[in-house]
């Protein structure tokens, strides 16, 4: 007989499939005229005692616990959380489980019982982030992005191995650029640099805008100023620091150095 792939049977159809069978019909004809497999019409045929409720499905649930499933304290304290705060988000309520009560399961399994539970928290994700356009000067002197790089060995001709590191800074309304080579990335190279570009471009800017590197601000908290820094407030410049790990708010400046590649 061929074989017929699983249907999804409602309480009639297995009740009226094994009436039929048991009325001495062949079971290729019972399956057929109800769409299901052999097994199927055995299997219901066995739990079948006269009446319809033996053919319902059974429940799937366990019949205890799983040894690692959430304890009654455990599940005690997220009812409790939420029960005084509403509108504690997902993220803070694992933070809270964790310092105050050592709750030591993983986000996704608080995320997956306060869901199972259907316990009153917004678990939804946020939306995905879209880059806003940039407010790009139109006149020169406005702004300038100052970034440094590694030299590829590639570009090195030398006959002794040596390392260099390519400062570059550009004016974003005209995109016009300087670089230069230094032998270390330090806030010595920095100042230099910064000096030689003033004097390349015959102007100093409004603002420069850098990332967070330790040859451009400090990586600490600290008391000190950063050379840096010195330099800019003596030459009455502004110096802007960009969010960390967002390259892409320098993206001039780190567009002509992927182009350099």
């Amino acid at each position: 007989m061929t074989t017929i792939s699983h249907y999804p049977h409602d309480l009639n159809t297995k009740y009226y499939a094994v009436l039929l069978y048991r009325n001495g019909n062949p079971i290729s004809f019972v399956c057929r005229r109800y769409k299901c497999s052999k097994a199927s019409l055995m299997r219901w045929n066995k739990k079948f005692n006269g009446s319809k409720e033996s053919l319902l499905d059974k429940s799937h649930r366990p019949l205890s616990p799983h040894p690692n499933a959430h304890t009654e304290e455990e599940l005690y304290w997220i009812k409790n959380y939420i029960r005084r705060n509403p509108n504690v988000s997902l993220c803070e309520l694992y933070g809270k489980l964790r310092v105050e009560k050592g709750y030591s399961r993983h986000a996704r399994s608080l995320f997956r019982i306060v869901k199972k539970l259907k316990y009153p928290i917004n678990t939804e994700y946020h939306e995905k982030y879209t880059p806003k356009k940039y407010d790009t000067p139109t006149n020169i002197g406005i702004k300038w992005q100052l970034d440094v790089k590694v030299v590829p060995k590639q570009c090195y001709t030398g006959k002794l191995p040596d390392k260099f590191y390519q400062y570059t800074i550009i004016d974003e309304a005209s995109r016009e650029r300087f670089i230069y080579p230094y032998k270390e990335q330090s806030s010595y190279s920095t100042v230099d640099f910064v000096k030689r570009a003033i004097t390349y471009f015959g102007y100093k800017p409004e603002t420069i805008q850098t990332d967070n590197g330790q040859e451009f601000t400090h990586i600490k908290k600290t008391d000190k100023i950063h050379p840096l820094d010195n330099l800019l407030n003596a030459l009455n410049i502004n110096h802007k620091l960009i969010k960390p790990r967002t390259p892409r708010h320098n993206g001039k400046v780190e567009r002509s150095h992927r182009n350099d590649q």
